[in-house]
């Protein structure tokens, strides 16, 4: 049985920010699991730095493996410019900022160590005066701290945004965090100010983005009474049953339900804005 979702004295704001190249020095490098490693990243570059939202992504360009400056992209009027084929060419992926500390002149990300990719092989190895560059946020979008109770739900790479969500949830606030990762040894110690539970879901030798574990866990969910939100990213394909459960099946309010995209099983760089479904 779901909750009422009726939000319409709340709306969800964006906020765009001023795209600013940034190169950052690796401060710190820490495994926080077997498969999830934590740098933190400073520099000067971090003046003026803004990030509203748990959400908030950037992309961050990786130098190659001989080289210790990454390409940085050009930026016109819509944003990144592509490079000229016979140039340079940039290497970057998406990122979620785990924690930004303007005291500390400290932008923490978190990474999930999957693959052999540019991302996995430089966070495996990057040392403290490492370099990387830093794009964005482009925006934030600002979901309001009011709502009655909140549900986040994803895979390992949803992790870094609900970790962040929980630490900033205000106290006294309702959180329901459901996680899917390898197994128990990825489970992550999360602080919070507010009423929080987290589901863990092991996937126990499946390959990630090959299992239906979300979409279970939150059929068996009761959603709590009153007006809530509920936050859910991942591997693309794994996420459109879900999205269709709440909106289609539960009839949800769409302005508070947000699922995102966040990888798709062999695509690189994956558009996360891209809907999830061919007809909307």
């Amino acid at each position: 049985m779901a909750g009422s979702t009726n939000i319409t004295a709340r709306t969800v704001e964006t906020v765009l920010h001023q795209l600013t190249p940034r190169v950052l020095a690796v401060k710190s490098n820490e495994r926080l699991t077997p498969r999830m490693a934590r740098i933190t990243l400073t520099g000067e570059d971090l003046a003026g730095f803004i990030t509203k939202s748990p959400t908030d992504h950037i992309k961050l360009f990786f130098p190659e493996p001989d080289a210790e400056h990454p390409v940085m992209p050009t930026l016109g009027e819509r944003g990144m410019v592509p490079p000229p084929p016979d140039g340079p060419q940039p290497t970057f992926r998406d990122y979620t900022v785990r924690a930004f500390r303007p005291e500390a002149n400290a932008l923490v990300v978190d990474f999930v160590l999957h693959g052999d990719g540019p991302a996995v092989v430089w966070a495996t190895n990057a040392a403290p005066g490492r370099l990387v560059g830093v794009l964005g946020p482009r925006g934030s979008h600002v979901v309001p701290a009011d709502f009655d109770w909140y549900l986040l739900a994803g895979d390992e790479t949803a992790l870094p945004a609900i970790g962040r969500w929980l630490e900033e949830l205000p106290a006294g606030k309702r959180a329901m965090a459901i996680v899917e990762v390898a197994d128990r040894s990825e489970e992550q110690q999360i602080e919070s100010a507010g009423t929080v539970t987290i589901t863990w879901l092991h996937r126990n030798g499946q390959p990630a983005g090959t299992t239906q574990l979300l979409e279970q866990a939150i059929r068996a969910l009761d959603l709590p009474d009153g007006d809530g939100f509920i936050w859910a990213a991942g591997e693309a394909d794994t996420l459109k049953p879900i999205r269709r459960y709440l909106r289609r099946e539960l009839k949800l309010d769409p302005n508070a339900v947000d699922i995102d995209g966040y990888w798709r099983r062999g695509t690189v760089n994956l558009d996360h804005h891209a809907p999830l479904d061919d007809d909307e």
